[in-house]
């Protein structure tokens, strides 16, 4: 799938407090826990569950959530398919931060074993 402009700008504007009450239906309708997603995105982002709290609370958006984030050296061994997406692909430096995300929680709600989702 070709990425647009409109693509990029619709991600950057999207709220975290938005998506996240979905990344937490997703892992655990797949027997995982909300600590497990809280594990994954701190490794990613740096952010403590009471980071996450605060920029929810002030609906933060991904482009904020983003410029906040202290990103993890390890994001870029982060590859392959996610929403028709190969990351790899990603020109957007937001975009691709935002699919990396979506890359690791979708491999949390799979099943696969932490330490391979944070790349240890």
């Amino acid at each position: 799938m070709k990425i647009t402009p409109e693509h990029n700008k619709r991600i950057a504007e999207m709220t975290f407090a938005a998506v996240y009450p979905h990344y937490v239906t997703k892992v655990e309708k797949k027997g995982r826990t909300k600590e497990e997603l809280h594990q994954v995105i701190e490794w990613l982002t740096g952010f403590s569950e009471n980071d996450l709290q605060e920029l929810m609370y002030e609906k933060a958006t991904f482009k904020t959530f983003f410029e906040r984030a202290n990103l993890n050296s390890n994001a870029e061994l982060i590859k392959g398919v996610i929403c028709g997406y190969r990351i790899e692909e990603i020109d957007n430096v937001l975009t691709k931060q935002t699919r990396y995300l979506d890359k690791l929680i979708d491999e949390l709600a799979k099943g696969r074993k932490m330490e391979k989702i944070l790349r240890t």
